[in-house]
């Protein structure tokens, strides 16, 4: 069993680490405070072939592992969380469900696009009332001729004020519950679609995180993604691939949160004598450290499962997004503790990666829905 990185996996950790170090932290505070969409520093990621690390090559991109993806994220939500979620979303929420239930000529058209990061992709499943149980979901679509009209709403989406290509769920037989649900692509400029509120978040507060509104949409018979009645194993089967990423993209914030508090522990002095000299902080680095570590290995051993062409890894990946999440609030909470009244203020880093962390426990499923998943999977 090897733990270390390839040349390549190192070559792409090297060179997303100074990228995020040089282009995305120093505007990480600014975005955070503007909630600008940072399409500057998106442009620039595509050009470095980071916005469609796991498409293969024949359709623009990268064709790499997920392990690198995982890695990439990592490194990018390190600096910039928010800027991290976009990547991720583009790729695994977004590009992944075309590329493994799409037809030819789907992946034909969307994939060269999101993988260039010509136009970006948003992924529709969450609504008001259907959260963590998509059955319940009340958006509705029926063909019409060749059409599929489509009505409804979808919240909280990430990248959706700016996207321009969205994976989108609509019950096509509500009698049928969760196996009556369908998956589209649908385009920006789509009759009847429309966006609606952006939501002031508490963090990831530049990813265009907005409402969705679907009055008659107009969707092409052709933009059905798989079968229809095939949503929600799509569904489950993207956002079990997608906790892979959402863990590397917790791994990066706890990261980054150690980094700063190891460093300021350094300089910050008490009593004549740095504060990293005392063994009540030295316990915190080193429990931080250590949850960091484990959360790493799990986000890799999902990655390298999936890479693998293993079938089934929704444990592992419930696994990786749970330890992840619990190791980031953890490491976060700390690093505000070692930095005292500091810490509560917006003048440093850790304030921001406090805000950022929380949802880390609650999208992409909350930690107790992901408890549920580990536990059916053991019982089965």
């Amino acid at each position: 069993m090897d733990f270390t990185l390839d040349s390549d996996q190192k070559l792409i950790q090297d060179m997303v680490r100074e990228f995020a170090t040089n282009e995305l932290e120093p505007v990480a505070e600014e975005i955070d405070r503007s909630g600008e969409f940072p399409w500057t520093n998106i442009k620039k990621m595509a050009e470095l072939g980071l916005m469609g690390m796991i498409v293969p090559e024949k359709y623009g991109g990268g064709g790499m592992s997920f392990v690198s993806l995982a890695i990439a994220v990592e490194e990018i939500s390190r600096a910039c969380a928010s800027t991290g979620v976009i990547v991720a979303v583009n790729q695994t929420l977004s590009a992944y469900p075309i590329l493994k239930f799409g037809d030819d000529s789907q992946k034909q058209k969307y994939l060269p696009v999101l993988a260039k990061a010509e136009k970006l992709g948003a992924f529709g499943l969450t609504e008001a009332n259907a959260g963590s149980d998509p059955a319940a979901m009340e958006t509705h679509a029926k063909l019409d001729g060749d059409h599929y009209i489509i009505n409804g709403s979808k919240r909280f989406i990430t990248n959706g004020g700016e996207a321009g290509i969205f994976i989108v769920f609509a019950s096509t037989d509500k009698e049928k519950g969760y196996k009556g649900i369908s998956a589209f692509i649908i385009e920006r400029d789509f009759p009847g679609f429309s966006i609606g509120k952006h939501e002031d978040l508490m963090g990831l507060r530049a990813t265009a995180n907005c409402e969705l509104l679907f009055e008659d949409c107009k969707v092409p018979k052709e933009n059905l993604l798989g079968e229809e009645g095939q949503g929600f194993k799509i569904a489950l089967h993207t956002i079990d691939t997608s906790r892979i990423d959402i863990g590397a993209q917790a791994v990066g914030i706890a990261q980054g949160a150690l980094d700063a508090s190891l460093k300021y522990s350094k300089e910050r002095k008490t009593f004549g004598k740095p504060i990293c000299e005392y063994e009540m902080i030295q316990s915190k680095l080193a429990e931080m450290a250590t949850r960091i570590d484990a959360a790493r290995l799990l986000v890799y051993r999902a990655a390298a499962m999936k890479d693998a062409g293993i079938e089934r890894y929704s444990k592992e990946a419930a696994m990786a997004k749970y330890m992840a999440s619990e190791a980031c609030m953890y490491s976060v909470r700390e690093a505000v503790q070692i930095y005292g009244g500091y810490g509560y203020t917006k003048d440093y880093a850790v304030e921001r990666f406090f805000r950022d962390a929380k949802v880390m426990e609650i999208y992409e499923g909350t930690s107790e829905i992901q408890k549920i998943v580990i536990a059916r999977n053991l019982l089965a």
